[in-house]
């Protein structure tokens, strides 16, 4: 079975780092694209893309972390990652990591088949 497994995130102060990791096992890791989404702490059940890594080994944002999260892949272990740097208290959700055979473009969670438990990432002043 698929699985999409998250980790890595917690509690950490404005200003620091973390490093949310998503396993895959299941599938064909190098034919995945694959992207982070969120979750507000008090709107759980609404999710907003955050990071998108394709096929093309194209990387795209949403507005509110461009230059401070860095989406990347490590196709030996088989992990997403998502290098959150400056962390801000409005960066404070539960990540979601998706996945979509082949190619993909879009940050709406609609198009992915494959989606992790999330981790929870809170970021106080």
């Amino acid at each position: 079975a698929v699985q999409l497994v998250e980790s890595g995130g917690g509690s950490v102060q404005a200003g620091g780092p973390l490093r949310p990791s998503c396993l895959v096992s299941g599938i064909t890791f190098g034919g995945l694209s694959m992207a982070w989404f969120c979750c507000p702490l008090q709107n759980e059940g609404e999710t907003e893309g955050v990071a998108l890594l394709n096929t093309d080994h194209d990387k795209k944002y949403t507005d509110s972390v461009k230059g401070r999260f860095t989406i990347s892949k490590d196709y030996e272990k088989k992990i997403l990652y998502l290098q959150m740097n400056d962390l801000k208290p409005e960066d404070s959700a539960r990540y979601y990591c998706a996945a979509k055979p082949g190619g993909q473009w879009s940050l709406d969670k609609k198009w992915f088949d494959y989606w992790g438990q999330g981790t929870q990432v809170t970021v106080s002043s």
